[in-house]
């Protein structure tokens, strides 16, 4: 089963106004006890996101006014939140958003690669701001009950009687055989890419190594 942002996210959306003050924006932050906030039109279509680290510079930065032609982009845009008093002029935008619909494995994906702890959820006819994914919601994922993921585990083996299956604490072992090599080694992957997966220990035997056979060939052609 793939699990989508949907199966786990928060119903609640985490959310200013652009015209917020700096003093609602803590106070929204307090009050869900989450790191950021999602900056919204009027319409709640988000434009941006304000986190801890936007509206720590109004500590950490000094410079206001005497702004170096010689700063890098960053440097500036960071002088410029610093003097920020609005989610407007605080945040980072555009907004990283997904859907409902997304999977799961890419909102994570998405979270690393971006660096951000939550993602809002919009709807994907309107636009709308309808929802949260946090982090601890993606990590719900290796909470999964046994049950669950050795069902999802026998749904991708050719013959499940033929296989036997131990799960503890979301580390699967997995002992039988199949022909080849080749397909002993893809069960593995498949596996490893269930959701609530930690780790894959494989015991399952092959009779045919239809890769060592396939890299002989490989030297034949080159002459080596």
């Amino acid at each position: 089963m793939s699990l989508e942002v949907k199966d786990v996210m928060g119903r609640v959306a985490i959310a200013v106004l652009k015209d917020a003050s700096f003093a609602e924006i803590v106070e929204a932050m307090e009050r869900f006890g989450v790191g950021a906030v999602t900056v919204i039109e009027v319409d709640r279509r988000p434009v941006g996101v304000v986190s801890e680290d936007d509206l720590l510079l109004k500590e950490a930065d000094t410079v206001r006014h005497s702004v170096s032609i010689f700063e890098s982009h960053r440097q500036q845009q960071e002088h410029q939140k610093a003097a920020g008093v609005t989610a407007a002029q605080l945040m980072t935008s555009p907004a990283i958003t997904v859907t409902p619909s997304t999977s799961l494995r890419d909102a994570a994906r998405l979270m690393h690669a971006k660096r951000v702890k939550q993602l809002p959820v919009i709807d994907m006819g309107t636009g709308q701001i309808i929802g949260t994914l946090h982090q601890r919601d993606v990590l719900r994922v290796f909470s999964r009950p046994v049950e669950e993921l050795e069902a999802d585990v026998r749904a991708v083996l050719p013959n499940p009687a033929a296989f036997t299956i131990n799960i503890d604490q979301g580390v699967v072992k997995i002992s039988g055989a199949v022909e080849w090599r080749s397909q002993a080694l893809a069960l593995t992957e498949q596996i490893r890419l269930i959701e609530g997966v930690v780790d894959v220990r494989s015991e399952v035997a092959f009779d045919k190594d239809d890769l060592l056979i396939a890299a002989l060939r490989d030297v034949e052609d080159t002459g080596l």
